[in-house]
């Protein structure tokens, strides 16, 4: 637990290094976009999990690999030089963590709120709506909505903002009860 809350502030360092350099070169929207596309990847892709994670692959390795995904997804300058610094650093393995802390400075920026929601199925475009007009009243500022879609919860929603997490799914509930059934 130690080591997540400290690549989450490696991450953060990193995050905030390159936010202060995108807005100083008006890029943000650029380098927003370039992150969006990695952090897809990253999700899509075991291989591009196992470069950033595994030990057995040093800094070089994964400078090449990142050089060589940004020069295909066409990333910015600023992006591409700054992944390399990343791996360059031996600090690829906190590339998640970045993304997440530059994508909530840059809604923050916007002056929106970046909520993660998870679901058992996804959710319909007037799902959506609603879920974003609840949002929008509870935070008191526009919802940036990122949907996700786990069946592992079974049914109901997780949302997260910030490191708030507001959890009303099945599988919570069924924890709970098992716990005080455990308990009784």
């Amino acid at each position: 637990m130690a080591n997540d809350s400290k690549a989450g502030e490696v991450g953060a360092r990193y995050a905030s290094a390159l936010f202060d350099l995108a807005k100083d070169g008006r890029e943000i929207a650029t380098v927003s976009a370039d992150l969006k596309s990695l952090k897809t990847m990253i999700a899509e892709s075991a291989d591009l999990r196992i470069l950033l994670a595994s030990p057995v692959f040093d800094a070089e390795d994964k400078a090449k690999g990142l050089a060589a995904i940004a020069d295909r997804a066409g990333f910015s300058p600023l992006t591409k030089k700054f992944l390399g610094l990343l791996a360059g650093q031996r600090r690829a393995s906190a590339l998640r963590d970045v993304i997440t802390a530059f994508e909530a400075l840059a809604a923050a920026w916007r002056g929106v709120v970046a909520a993660q929601v998870t679901t058992a199925i996804p959710l319909s475009p007037a799902q959506t709506s609603g879920l974003a007009a609840a949002l929008r009243q509870a935070l008191g500022a526009d919802p940036e909505i990122e949907t996700r879609v786990d069946p592992a919860i079974l049914g109901g929603i997780k949302v997260r903002v910030g490191s708030r997490l507001y959890d009303a799914s099945l599988k919570s509930k069924l924890d709970s009860l098992k716990f005080a059934l455990k308990r009784a």
